[in-house]
C-alpha cells in the first residue's frame, strides 16, 4: 500500500494527535469519553492470537463488537459488575509508527504499533498493531473501525483480555 502524499505531513500529525488523545482517554479511564469517538456504524475488533489477520467470518475473534456492544463493554467496565477490573488496571500505552495507508473520500486507513503496559499485582505488556478506519469530523475524526491485532502467541501470562487494547 502506498501512504498519502498530498498533505501527508499536516495530515499524519493530525491523525497522529488524535491517537494519541484516545490512548490519554484509555489510561485515565475515561471510557465514557472514548465511547464518543466512534460512529455509530462503528466496529471493535480483536482477532485471537494464532489468526491475527482473520476476521469475524472466518476465524474465532476475542472481541467483534459493533458499537452497541462498544457501549455495553464501556457499561460494564465503568461498574463494579466488571471484577476483573475492579479497581480499575493502571494501564500506559505507548503508540508509535503512525501511517496513513490510504485515504477515500472522507475515510483514511491508518496503522500504528502499539504497547499497553497493565498493571495488577504484576506488570503485562500487550503489543502488536493497530488498524482504523477513520472519517472526518470537524476538526478531527472519528473512528469506524478499530481493530487490534496482537503480536503474542498466547494469552496464558495475561489471563483474560480484561482490558481495552
Amino acid at each position: 500500500m502506498t501512504t498519502v502524499a498530498a498533505d501527508g505531513h499536516a495530515l499524519r500529525l493530525a491523525v497522529e494527535e488524535f491517537l494519541y488523545d484516545e490512548a490519554a482517554l484509555l489510561d485515565e479511564w475515561r471510557l465514557d469519553e472514548w465511547l464518543e469517538l466512534f460512529t455509530s456504524d462503528a466496529r471493535y475488533e480483536v482477532p485471537s492470537t494464532d489468526r491475527r489477520t482473520g476476521g469475524p467470518a472466518d476465524a474465532l475473534m476475542l472481541i467483534s463488537d459493533t458499537r452497541s456492544m462498544i457501549t455495553a463493554r464501556v457499561k460494564r467496565l465503568n461498574s463494579r459488575k466488571a471484577h476483573r477490573e475492579f479497581p480499575w488496571s493502571r494501564t500506559r500505552r505507548i503508540v508509535g509508527n503512525v501511517r496513513i495507508l490510504s485515504r477515500h473520500e472522507d475515510e483514511l486507513e491508518v496503522t500504528a504499533n502499539f504497547v499497553v503496559y497493565r498493571s495488577r499485582r504484576e506488570v503485562n505488556a500487550y503489543m502488536g498493531r493497530y488498524l482504523y478506519r477513520l472519517v472526518a469530523a470537524g476538526d478531527s475524526f472519528k473512528i469506524r473501525f478499530r481493530r487490534a491485532e496482537l503480536d503474542l502467541e498466547t494469552l496464558d501470562s495475561h489471563g483474560t483480555l480484561s482490558i481495552i487494547v
